[in-house]
């Protein structure tokens, strides 16, 4: 991933994708997809998530790669 993306740019994607969001238990927001994907968004106010974290919800469960991912983000977030 080229830059640090906030958890509110990783669920404009995930929304983009098909994703809902069904509940928010403190900090995180949990999504599922229509074909059962679920994921888990932890939101820390303007913190990014952490590069780790951001590769494991992109490749294994979003399962898209990070090219398209960085489009999507280009897309919907102006820099």
């Amino acid at each position: 991933m080229p830059r640090l993306v906030k958890a509110k740019e990783l669920i404009k994607v995930l929304e983009k994708l098909g994703f809902k969001e069904i509940r928010v238990t403190g900090s995180h927001h949990r999504f599922i997809h229509e074909d059962g994907r679920k994921i888990s968004v932890p939101v820390h106010g303007s913190e990014p998530i952490g590069k780790g974290l951001l590769n494991k919800i992109v490749k294994k469960d979003v399962r898209i790669s990070k090219e398209e991912f960085e489009e999507l983000l280009k897309q919907l977030i102006i820099f």
